[in-house]
């Protein structure tokens, strides 16, 4: 080996070095052989001795065929994958690792440069640079090349946490001292375009170590990383966002949830809950406690495209609203956006959630899990093939009613409640350049009323992804998924009405992602996808040989919607960033059906029918096609300080119908048809966003204005349930929503937390020619939802690494209400005269509540570690009123108020991780 190394040394310092090979033709076939096997076949067949180092080539396989090739063109093809190059000099090959001994330098190699640490004509002078090569941690990307000289060049690579082996998402990797930086996807996989030459990288993210490499960068290639969490910062995490990315992403009103700092905030009966806390962020809210379904920046429930792990969740909640569908244990990350939504999103007006589940641990047998006072959680990780594929199991379920006997209502005092909840992933690393995963999640609730009925509710899903990377520019994601939601009410308490009602809606779909790295300055991301429902819009058959239900089905319903995107991120400079899209989504509603014509002047009614029209199967019965452009923009003064603002156009062919003001298990799901339109949406979006003290302060103030065309509502007194001319009941109006939406966040420290406030406002506007139509004389009135004041209040103070206290503090605007504002008499009863729908409101919401953690010891050997929560939920025992209702009872009206929780409810929860 000294020979090599002087051989080398003199070829270094040949000023003209002449260059031979062997002019012989060689035929050759490796047939997965190592590479330094190869080397000795070629030894054999030229005579030519090879010079190189062991290490260099470690595990490196060969799979080739040649026929009559030189011996350059075989060692071009063989080392191509490789940093090594090689010259032939007096009948020896000698190996070069990350180096080029030139005949003749490129022209102009040597310009004149005032940084020559990041310009391209420094590469030989920084790696032999004494100060570069003292530092044992420079890592050599690429491969020199004497044909070409990259000016910038693309790193690609996978982050994973390196207890786990499972990828992290978010974590934000930057060029030191540029506004270049990328985050990673859900894959841990990344792509970020440097200069050549000497750089440095740093990947941080809260709750994970700070590592930053220095790399000497010839070409194009990749640099995994494995980093460890940082438990010191997990204990101060409730909710992180990525590194500056407030600031300098061009997104507007997005919400990142770290799942991890759930722990932190009290809720209800000690069940972490990732919905529970995001509704303490500004612009999304629930009608009311206990309430099922969100409402973002004035939209309705159904409004929310709810996505784990592609697949779409129609219900997100067990027992009645009060828990998330959503494992936290299982759950990796949330992000939620308000705004500038991407455009491979699409089906919904208001949002999207998009929630990515864990990836299991791929180097050993870990799990975690948590016994409450209501329910019980376990979830399991384990390695199937070490380092490469893992599989995460995760259940919850109920074992005890006891909580609805603290519900104020006596109708619900002996009535019965359970669910239960699992999910499986796994997840397999084939390559470097492909992963694949498969998850399947089922959730299950049973809810028994007063011993008369039982409703049962249940979601199913299955999500099956493939990442696949061409290259540093070209990426490929290829996704299939099938959602499934249904439920049975079984009503048992007079036998002439006894009865089972039933629904369900499925979905399927198939989606094509793509991403493309043009260069520094534009990114592309573009792909199709298509969605094929199928709905049994219900079911209603007798119980038992005595009753009187006839049985009657809804005629199925079957719609195809398909979408074609691109979207270009351009960095026109340092300060500007501009994210453009493009989506065009098309529905087909499909047959068999029989569909009912009405005549253009009139009201839809039965004695305005013109015309009953049939469709076969499959048929197409109406289409609809919509143009949904996109476009943000981010500007920014400093790395601290930056403006944003977004323009945004969905729409929606799936509508919600619903007999109550907030979501519930046995609301159904209507599809657009003949008589229904798709819903269509337009949002003006800007934003100010400030950090400080070195990003451990966040500030953000965002004001939003949202105007809705064909959203659904229904005549007075329609009835929705088991209709089968339900456009007869419909109404399609206008809606409107504006508000401006205020964020305080402190990341770090012994006092962390965040202060929510916004004011927003949601009308409707139900307007037509005929005057039975109308609602409020057409004019614009408060939604259902219409909340204008809403603050927020969390917060978690550290008082030793063990123990931290925290507090929740809530308030809302009383939501809109119909009161009545007379009375007369008729039939000798009393009746009442109603106001103006939505004309007054209920009292207003206020809740406190408080929590105290303790931490285990931080021993890092030991079986498992521990971590206690002691909450109280509404501490000052408040009865926020829910609803007021009225009725009629002998003959004079009544009043009601019903509240869910009028007193605190303690709990304690011992969580444990192993």
């Amino acid at each position: 080996m000294k020979k090599a190394i002087i051989i080398l040394l003199i070829c270094i310092c040949i000023p003209q070095l002449i260059l031979a090979q062997s002019s012989d033709k060689l035929s050759v076939n490796f047939n997965r052989v190592s590479l330094k096997e190869a080397f000795s076949v070629l030894e054999k067949k030229t005579g030519i001795k090879f010079y190189y180092q062991d290490y260099w080539i470690e595990n490196k396989i060969v799979s080739k065929k040649f026929d009559e090739a030189t011996l350059k063109n075989i060692l071009n093809d063989i080392l191509e994958e490789t940093t090594l190059n090689f010259i032939v000099y007096n009948n020896a090959v000698i190996l070069i690792n990350n180096s080029v001994v030139y005949k003749d330098l490129p022209l102009n190699y040597f310009k004149a440069s005032n940084n020559n640490y990041n310009d391209n004509s420094a590469i030989f002078y920084n790696e032999y640079d004494k100060a570069i090569r003292s530092k044992k941690n420079l890592i050599i990307i690429g491969k020199q090349n004497e044909n070409s000289i990259q000016t910038e060049c693309t790193i690609t690579g996978v982050i994973k946490n390196d207890n786990t082996g499972a990828p992290i998402y978010n974590m934000v990797i930057a060029l030191q001292n540029s506004n270049t930086y990328t985050t990673t996807d859900k894959n841990g996989y990344f792509k970020i375009i440097v200069p050549s030459g000497y750089n440095v990288l740093e990947a941080k993210l809260m709750g994970y170590d700070n590592v930053s490499k220095e790399l000497i960068v010839y070409g194009n290639g990749r640099m995994d990383l494995s980093i460890s969490e940082n438990a010191e910062q997990l204990d101060e995490v409730l909710i992180d966002a990525k590194r500056d990315a407030n600031v300098k992403s061009a997104v507007v009103g997005l919400t990142t949830i770290d799942v991890v700092g759930l722990k932190n905030v009290p809720v209800v009966l000690g069940e972490r809950d990732i919905f529970k806390v995001i509704t303490t962020k500004p612009g999304i809210k629930k009608t009311g406690e206990g309430s099922s379904g969100f409402n973002v920046r004035g939209g309705r429930t159904d409004q929310n495209l709810i996505l784990l792990d592609d697949a779409v969740i129609y219900n997100p909640s067990h027992f009645l609203g009060f828990f998330s569908a959503i494992n936290p244990y299982t759950t990796k990350s949330l992000n939620i956006y308000k705004a500038s939504i991407p455009s491979e999103y699409g089906g919904r007006l208001s949002s999207v959630f998009d929630i990515q589940s864990k990836n299991g641990n791929t180097k050993t047998f870990s799990g975690e899990g948590a016994l409450g006072p209501v329910t019980a959680n376990l979830t399991l990780e384990t390695p199937i093939i070490k380092e490469k594929s893992s599989l995460i199991v995760g259940a919850r379920a109920t074992y005890s009613d006891w909580v609805l006997n603290l519900i104020d209502e006596a109708s619900l005092k002996d009535s019965e409640a359970s669910f239960f909840d699992g999910l499986a992933k796994y997840s397999h690393q084939i390559n470097d350049n492909n992963n694949i995963q498969g998850t399947y999640y089922y959730s299950k609730d049973a809810f028994s009323i007063s011993n008369d009925s039982i409703l049962k509710n249940s979601n199913q899903l299955i999500s099956l992804k493939w990442n696949h990377t061409f290259n540093e520019k070209n990426t490929l994601d290829a996704i299939l998924v099938n959602s499934q939601y249904k439920y049975d009410v079984n009503y048992e308490s007079n036998a002439n009405r006894n009865f089972d009602f039933g629904y369900k809606v499925n979905e399927t779909q198939i989606k094509l992602n793509a991403g493309y790295i043009h260069n520094k300055k534009h990114k592309f991301n573009y792909g199709i996808s298509s969605k094929l429902y199928n709905t049994n819009p219900g079911k209603i058959s007798p119980i038992g040989a005595n009753s009187n239900i006839q049985t009657k089905s809804l005629q199925k319903e079957k719609g195809l919607e398909s979408a074609l995107y691109v979207a270009n991120i351009f960095k026109l400079n340092k300060n500007l960033t501009i994210d453009t899209g493009l989506r065009y989504s098309y529905f087909s509603a499909l047959g068999k059906a029989t569909v009912n014509v009405y005549e253009n002047d009139k009201p839809r009614i039965a004695t305005s029918i013109s015309e009953v029209k049939e469709f076969g199967k499959n048929e197409s019965i109406k289409s609809y096609g919509v143009f949904e452009p996109r476009i943000s923009f981010r500007y920014l003064f400093n790395s601290g300080f930056s403006i944003k603002g977004s323009y945004n156009r969905t729409a929606q062919y799936i509508h919600l119908l619903s007999s109550n003001t907030t979501e519930s298990p046995t609301d159904t799901w209507k599809l657009s048809d003949y008589n229904i339109k798709p819903q269509k949406a337009n949002q003006f979006a800007l934003g100010v966003y400030k950090n400080l003290k070195d990003n451990n302060i966040e500030l953000s103030l965002e004001a939003y204005y949202k105007t809705m065309e064909d959203i659904l509502d229904y005549r007075v007194g329609g009835d929705i349930i088991m209709n089968e001319n339900i456009e007869q009941v419909l109404l399609q109006g206008k809606g409107k929503a504006y508000g401006i939406e205020f964020l305080l966040e402190k990341k770090k420290g012994r006092l962390n937390g965040w202060f929510g406030y916004s004011y927003s406002r949601a009308f409707t506007k139900l307007d037509s020619p005929f005057i039975f139509d109308k609602v409020n004389n057409g004019d614009y009135f408060p939604a259902n939802y219409d909340k204008p004041h809403d603050v927020s209040l969390v917060g978690n103070y550290k008082l030793t690494h063990r123990y931290s206290f925290s507090a929740n503090v809530a308030y809302q605007t009383g939501r809109p209400i119909t009161y009545p504002i007379g009375k007369y008499m008729f039939a000798g009863e009393e009746q009442v005269v109603y106001s103006d729908r939505n004309k007054y409101r209920i009292p207003d919401y206020f809740r406190v509540d408080i929590g105290f953690n303790i931490e285990g010891n931080h021993k890092i050997k030991k079986l498992a570690h521990s971590f206690w929560n002691i909450s109280i939920y509404n501490v000052l025992g408040r009865a926020n009123p829910y609803s007021i209702f009225f009725v009629n009872e002998n003959g004079h009206v009544q009043a009601y108020k019903t509240s869910v929780f009028a007193v605190p409810i303690p709990t304690i929860t011992y969580n444990f991780k192993f």
